[in-house]
């Protein structure tokens, strides 16, 4: 371990088991249930199980838990697989708990003939009724004093597709006063007639969570089996079964899940999102998916750190998002090309530019090493910033004016000597007089100025589509109330600048490549990009703009 940081709890457990000989190697897994996209939730989990044994000898599997075949898809399972080797991890065995469909029912056969389930009649609200209350034990239900022989009869007919949906469960036969109302004969198996996405119409029975996991954990040789913290009463029945049934014993530990501000982390309501067309699919930009993330440009760095810095605990708290923006542009400030790009722009006439174009020389990234050098053409005719230029400008304004001079990045000294204006008084051009002296990085002019602005020359400019992706939500927590959460969405979470001007390098920019536009942020080129339509997401800003808004409220 790295001595740079103490050990969180579960790493305390793994080294001390590993010490006194309890294992050799840890085995984890990842079980996610195909019935979405992975989210920054399961990122957490993803960097913690993985990371355990990147950090300890062993190694994780990815097992899907594919016990529910109404929600659960193909399309799900391969994005799941796509989210986790992007950011970074492998996996040594790829399971599924179909794959122990088999072996889970003989399970379920075995409870039945030690006399520890039984198959039950009472429909859901019968059996809730009988269910207790946690000061109050349940009732026993009038089934459950059946036979071996009749349960095992009644489970193999259940097998068969004998029964309709609902009519029949197999329940575990435990202690309906028990003081952990999980305790109280769960459910096991349940009858759905349903394709199921691997097994197809081989089984219309199928184990519920509870029984699934703690078995498939079992089978796998799981040492620790990491969950989060609504999963500690289910703990109890995870070690009774495998008590029961006398098989590998598996453990179950427990960490506090991260709720994140201003976003939500609930498939439910993810899938509402995508289903009611506020955003455009499950990997929209503003959207908290590993698939959204990496389409706005977040890169798999970032997510690992941020996983990294939120650490793991044994208390839910609520973490800010700010934090994995922070993550981001620090790794984007250290790998990303710069380059200029004007979203409004103000033609700028150089009137003493001879031409024809020059090809200027212009650093890709100062804080990289080696990072090289672009050309980029300049030539009597430019766009700024429309921002960036004040007829009438207060004190202490240091861009560009009447008489006033600044600096074109990479570039020349100029200074504005006149204003063109339409007919309405619209500013239509400036027209300025260039220093060929002072040339950066061979500046002899003596000039001194303190205003730089970016830039683009306006022939050779490429035209880009800019996608100004903000929060999806406008408030910290749009779950905290008995609102619909949809009301708190941002509406101004994506802003799109059809026609922006780029310089030429981007026209030649991959798919892989991250940018910061000079003084606009960072941005990624979107999957609907095209050599006639060049589409750009932006990722972040170059500073944190919440947390100047909260500063003035």
């Amino acid at each position: 371990m790295s001595e740079e940081r103490s050990l969180n709890f579960l790493e305390e457990i793994i080294e001390n088991d590993l010490k006194s000989g309890k294992y050799t190697e840890i085995v984890t897994r990842f079980p996610p249930e195909p019935n979405g996209y992975l989210h920054l939730g399961h990122a957490s989990a993803i960097c913690l199980n993985f990371g355990l044994t990147k950090t300890f000898p062993g190694y994780t599997n990815l097992r899907f838990d594919d016990t529910n075949p109404v929600t659960e898809e193909t399309e799900y399972v391969e994005s799941i697989k796509a989210d986790v080797k992007w950011l970074g991890f492998e996996w040594k065995h790829e399971r599924y708990a179909s794959d122990y469909f088999v072996t889970l029912f003989e399970y379920a056969c075995k409870l039945i003939d030690l006399g520890l389930a039984y198959v039950d009649d009472l429909n859901p609200e019968q059996m809730a009724a009988q269910k207790g209350t946690p000061t109050e034990p349940g009732v026993n239900s009038p089934f459950r004093d059946r036979s071996i022989e009749e349960n095992r009869d009644l489970f193999l007919r259940m097998k068969a597709g004998e029964f309709p949906d609902g009519t029949h469960t197999l329940r575990a036969k435990i202690d309906m006063a028990h003081i952990n109302m999980l305790m109280r004969d769960p459910i096991l198996y349940r009858i759905k007639h349903a394709h199921h996405h691997r097994t197809g119409d081989k089984w219309c029975i199928y184990p519920m969570y509870d029984f699934a996991h703690g078995q498939s954990d079992s089978i796998e040789n799981i040492t620790h089996s990491i969950c989060t913290l609504e999963f500690v009463p289910h703990r109890e029945l995870y070690d009774w079964l495998i008590e029961k049934l006398a098989i590998y014993p598996s453990h179950q530990y427990e960490f506090a899940r991260r709720n994140i501000n201003y976003t939500v982390t609930s498939k439910r309501k993810l899938l509402q999102l995508v289903q009611e067309g506020h955003v455009q699919g499950w990997d929209d930009p503003r959207m908290p998916t590993i698939s959204g993330l990496r389409r706005r440009g977040y890169t798999p760095d970032s997510i690992r750190e941020f996983c990294s810095r939120i650490g793991v605990a044994k208390r839910e708290n609520m973490v800010d998002v700010g934090l994995l923006e922070f993550c981001v542009r620090e790794h984007l400030n250290q790998i990303a090309l710069r380059r200029m790009v004007v979203v409004d722009p103000l033609k700028v006439v150089i009137t003493n530019h001879p031409g024809p174009v020059e090809m200027l020389s212009s650093e890709n990234n100062p804080e990289a090493e080696n990072g090289g050098h672009r050309s980029v053409p300049f030539s009597s005719e430019i766009l700024i910033e429309r921002t960036d230029f004040m007829e009438n400008p207060p004190k202490k304004y240091f861009r560009l004016a009447p008489g006033q001079m600044v600096r074109l990045k990479s570039a020349y000294i100029i200074r504005c000597d006149e204003v063109i204006k339409d007919d309405n008084g619209e500013v239509l051009e400036l027209r300025c007089t260039y220093f060929p002296e002072s040339k950066s990085g061979s500046d002899t002019s003596g000039i001194s100025v303190k205003g730089t602005l970016h830039w683009v020359s306006k022939a050779e400019a490429v035209p880009v589509e800019l996608r100004l992706y903000d929060r999806l939500f406008s408030v910290e927590d749009p779950t905290d109330s008995e609102g619909d959460f949809k009301s708190f969405l941002n509406p101004d979470s994506l802003q799109v600048v059809k026609t922006a001007y780029a310089e030429p390098a981007l026209a030649t920019a991959a798919m892989s490549d991250r940018f910061q536009f000079l003084r606009l942020g960072y941005f990624v080129q979107d999957k609907e990009s095209s050599s006639e339509k060049l589409v750009f997401n932006k990722t972040v800003g170059l500073k944190d703009a919440w947390a100047k808004e909260a500063k003035k409220s």
